[in-house]
Parts: C-alpha cells; structure tokens; sequence
C-alpha cells in the first residue's frame, strides 16, 4: 500500500429522505474536512445511518446534493465512489481465505493476483494481522473478524471510510482496544473517516468532531469536550453522558434554583427561565459550604468503579441527585444511607432554556 493522498472533504448539502410520509433525514447539511474523524451520535431512528448509507450510494435522497472533494456524487454507482466501509456485522466471505477476503475489493478492481495479495498481507499488517493470511474467518476471534474487515476496507486507498456501528458486536474491553487501533490505522493513511454510532463513549474517545442526531436532524455539532460540556439542548445534555437538571430563573442578577440562589451569569438575560445542567462529576461532598450552592440530601445506592463511586442522593431541593466521585487515597468513600451535602459550581454548569 503507498500512503495516502490524504483525506477527501466531505459536503452534505440540504439532504432530505423521504419514506412516504417520514422523513428519515430533514435538510441535512454539514462540511467534513479531508482527514477529519467524525462520528454520527444518535439513538436509533435519529437517520445517521441513512445519512452513511446516502453517501455510501446504498439509497438515493430525496432531495439534496452530496460531494466528495467538491465533486458531486449523488448519482454516481456506489462502485464508483471510491469509498471503504466497514460494517457491525463484518460481511466477510466464508469460503475464501483472509488474504482473498481482504483483496476482494482490488479483484473487483481488476489487479492482478500477485499484487493484490501483496497489498492485502500489507493491509493486514498495518491492522496486526501479519500472517494471518491464510486463515478462514471461521478460525479468527470476533475482533480479529474485525481487524480483516478494516484490512479490506483500506486495501485500495480510499480516501474516505465509512464504519457503521462496527464495534457493537464486540465485549466492552475489545471495543476500547479496536478504538485505539482504527483511530492508529487513519492517522497512518490519513483518510476521511464517518463513523456510525449509538455509543457515546466511543464517540467521545474517538472523534474530532461529533454530529449528535435526533428524528432525522442535526441537534448539535462539535468537538467532543464542547458537546460535553456546553450542551446545545436538553436532549444532547441527557443522551451525551449523564445529566442533573435543576429548574431556575433570573431575577434581580439572581439566579434562583433548588432552594437557593446565587449571582447570575453574565451571558444569561434578565428573566430568563430554563434548567440548569450538572454532571455527575460536578458535585463534591463537603463539610462547609462557605456560601456556595449546596444541595443537602442522603446517600442512597453505591456503585463501586475501581478508580470511582456512581452513588444517587435523594435530596429535598432537586429529587433524585447522580453523583460520580473519584476515589482518593486514604480518603473515606460514599456510604449508603448516610446524610450527605454536595457542592457545586456554576461555572462547570451549562443553562438550557425551557
């Protein structure tokens, strides 16, 4: 394999999909960058696989032009796009070996034999499967199954590669290796990748960027720390991690919530009504509040992580409470059933009207 010519620039331009009455995708329109690693966050239903599988040129849309290093390809033959991809359910042949499955897409392509099997033992290489060529899927693990998958994808040098949910039939720690090894394999070819998911852990740990979907559109976009941290909405604040929401208003440059109050932000308007968001991370147990906002409540289940606690506190103000606290040296962990008063800032908080 020679290395890549880089990614390709990506153009979603006022895509609609349209089944009868639903529309799967409603004027769908975003820019990727050549080389950048996006991901398609969204429950099932929100049309981020109709949103792959229109620039994979499995289904036409509606409406709409899609391009691909400023070059439409909306009516252009799925074979003719030139794009790689990788699926949940691998697709591979179980009749041929790993080194044919893995050269299928240059046999297509019309290579000869010797060179394509050259570059199908390169491929498998750089997904550290050297030597496993002459194997059948059958003899292979599910990620190794996986690793040939991305060998064949990436075979012919695409500069675009479009993985649907292909981690979800994997156990949790192999899903975590196979993360950091696709994220090793674009980084070497440097091509465009989408990547397809309803996991927002893997979205988090992989992208550049995250486009978060709902009912066929686009609820927010940006890098991963952003949509964590400055959700848009209520939605992408409860389906990107976990949420705490408290209802407040402003009044007088105070903010009034759960019981209390506390010095307006300055880029909320006066008499603004809406929710305050907290993570589960932005609460601390504490003696003394010294002023600050508090909730005062008791612990109830205690979930032990390893490196954390996943604890509830049932609190007069705000209901049900979830908390993630780190685990310290030395220190006293959370006990259930224990009367307990947790701090907060509102500068780690975002504000969500409505």
């Amino acid at each position: 394999m020679q290395a890549s010519t880089g990614g390709a620039p990506i153009s979603f331009s006022g895509i609609t999909k349209r089944y009868g009455p639903v529309e799967a995708l409603r004027e769908f329109s975003l820019d990727i960058a050549g080389g950048e690693f996006v991901t398609f966050l969204g429950p099932s239903g929100s049309g981020k696989t109709t949103a792959l599988n229109i620039l994979a040129g499995f289904i036409e849309p509606s409406a709409g032009d899609v391009l691909i290093d400023g070059v439409s390809i909306t009516r252009l033959p799925t074979e003719k796009r030139n794009v790689g991809m990788v699926f949940q359910s691998y697709s591979l042949f179980p009749h041929m070996d790993v080194r044919d499955n893995v050269a299928f897409p240059l046999r297509m392509r019309g290579v000869p034999k010797a060179e394509r099997h050259a570059q199908a033992e390169q491929a498998l290489a750089m997904v550290r499967l050297a030597g496993f060529g002459g194997r059948k899927p059958h003899e292979l693990s599910g990620g190794q199954r996986q690793r040939v998958a991305c060998a064949r994808a990436i075979v012919f040098e695409p500069r675009v590669l479009l993985m649907d949910e292909p981690l979800g039939a994997l156990d949790l720690k192999l899903r975590e290796a196979m993360q950091d090894e696709i994220k090793e394999v674009q980084r070497r070819i440097g091509c465009t990748v989408i990547y397809v998911t309803h996991d927002q852990g893997e979205a988090l740990a992989m992208s550049d960027r995250i486009v978060v979907m709902s009912e066929g559109r686009i609820e927010q976009i940006g890098t991963p720390a952003a949509v964590y941290d400055s959700p848009s909405n209520a939605f992408v604040a409860q389906f990107v991690g976990e949420t705490n929401f408290l209802a407040a208003e402003l009044a007088g440059g105070r903010l009034a919530f759960a019981g209390a109050d506390a010095p307006a932000p300055a880029r909320l308007p006066e008499g603004w009504r809406g929710r305050v968001a907290l993570r589960p991370e932005h609460f601390t147990r504490v003696a003394e509040t010294g002023g600050a906002p508090a909730l005062a409540g008791r612990i109830g289940d205690v979930a032990f992580h390893g490196g954390s606690y996943r604890y509830v506190v049932e609190t007069e103000q705000a209901g049900r409470v979830i908390v993630q606290e780190q685990r310290r040296h030395g220190g006293d962990g959370p006990v259930a059933g224990a009367p307990v008063t947790l701090g907060f800032s509102l500068e780690r908080a975002a504000f969500l009207d409505g």
